[in-house]
């Protein structure tokens, strides 16, 4: 039997892990600076390593079915607290930048395998409209990690404490999820059914459209997010706790966002909605970008956090709306590429800013918001939502 207390607990702890999983790699830009100097080379070249710890988030996503069905979640949960303590120490003594990636690469693999576990518990506590509640509000605590480890983040720095003790704080988020797991009894893990055969269904255009929106759109902002700390404190000459307050305001409106539009987009058309949302993102990024003055940086990423919230959820609404009936397998395609485009953050912008520096980055994001606006666009005379609108709760 499933009581509320345990009930309770375990939603906590699916809380706890996407908290964990956004501090992760929101906080990245605010150290940034400070872990290169640390190892005393140039930032772009700093920034490759940390595609270890995207790799490792895209790999926990693509074995996570296959986890579930063969290692008990408690287990899973276990076996990560260790390896997360083991990660952090490793950061800790790290002295040359081949433990710094490992511990880097082992981080992602426990958070996303982590975020992944508090997904299927939220699938499997709630049904109905209290799971669509529940899922959502669960989405809001990467955004929470986004807001509370930045701030930290720029905290310790200012006062001249290590760059690692911040990781070390993101580890005591894992000491809590591992106590919750230790004293809750898990749900069983569903067998899947073998009678359920796969849709035949064509996706059509759209969804190779949405894919690359969702590319474009995740690579987009994280490239956005990583380098504008650097920027701001060059351009401006702010230190690590404004830049990291900077990083918190965005993430709060984000959240924010979700919450508005969660009750605002069934009442309009989707398609429509995402492109105004993507011309308004990409605005309000350009004219973050070309700011001459410090104070206004604050309300052009109160602007660009609020209305850049809707924008991928919808995207995976739209895609669930392009066959008569939902298509699991056309939905973790879209959030495949999602999640490629994280993996590529460092990839994309690292020669970027090597060559041309920090606003050549937020530049090349912002012609990606660009890009995501014309796939929109393009969306728009060949989605087949109007004809496939079926509940998506």
């Amino acid at each position: 039997m499933m009581n509320n207390s345990n009930r309770l607990r375990l939603t906590w702890l699916s809380f706890l892990s996407y908290g964990l999983t956004g501090a992760l790699v929101i906080v990245t830009g605010v150290l940034l600076s400070d872990i290169a100097d640390y190892f005393a080379i140039p930032v772009p070249g700093m920034s490759f390593t940390f595609t270890f710890l995207n790799t490792g988030i895209l790999i926990a996503i693509f074995i996570n079915a296959w986890l579930i069905s063969v290692i008990p979640l408690k287990r899973q949960l276990t076996a990560g607290f260790f390896l997360m303590a083991l990660a952090v120490l490793g950061l800790i003594f790290a002295r040359d930048l081949r433990l710094f990636s490992a511990s880097m690469f082992i981080l992602g693999l426990v958070s996303g395998i982590t975020m992944s576990i508090g997904t299927y518990l939220i699938t499997q506590l709630y049904d109905g409209r209290r799971r669509g509640s529940r899922l959502l509000f669960t989405d809001s605590f990467f955004s929470m990690g986004g807001i509370l480890f930045p701030m930290l983040a720029g905290t310790l720095l200012a006062r001249h404490i290590d760059w690692y003790w911040v990781y070390a704080c993101i580890g005591g988020v894992y000491l809590l999820i591992f106590l919750l797991a230790l004293c809750s009894d898990f749900p069983p893990v569903a067998e899947k059914k073998s009678r359920q055969s796969p849709s035949d269904e064509k996706w059509g255009i759209g969804v190779l459209l949405m894919a690359i929106a969702a590319l474009c759109y995740i690579l987009g902002q994280l490239g956005f997010i990583s380098w504008m700390p650097k920027y701001a404190a060059l351009r401006f000459d702010m230190n690590a706790l404004e830049t990291g307050v900077l990083v918190s305001r965005f993430w709060f409106a984000y959240m924010a966002g979700m919450w508005v539009f969660s009750a605002l987009l069934r009442f309009v058309d989707l398609q429509r909605t995402v492109t105004l949302l993507a011309a308004l993102s990409t605005a309000a990024m350009y004219l973050f970008i070309n700011a001459d003055r410090p104070e206004l940086l604050r309300y052009y990423l109160l602007c660009l956090g609020f209305v850049s919230s809707a924008i991928y959820t919808t995207l995976i609404t739209l895609g669930s709306q392009q066959t008569r009936t939902n298509s699991p397998k056309l939905i973790n395609f879209i959030l495949t590429c999602g999640t490629v485009g994280t993996m590529l953050t460092f990839v994309v912008t690292g020669p970027i800013v090597a060559t041309y520096g920090e606003k050549a980055a937020l530049f090349t994001a912002n012609t990606l918001y660009m890009a995501v606006f014309v796939l929109c666009l393009l969306l728009g005379f060949v989605s087949k939502h109007r004809l496939y609108g079926h509940d998506t709760q």
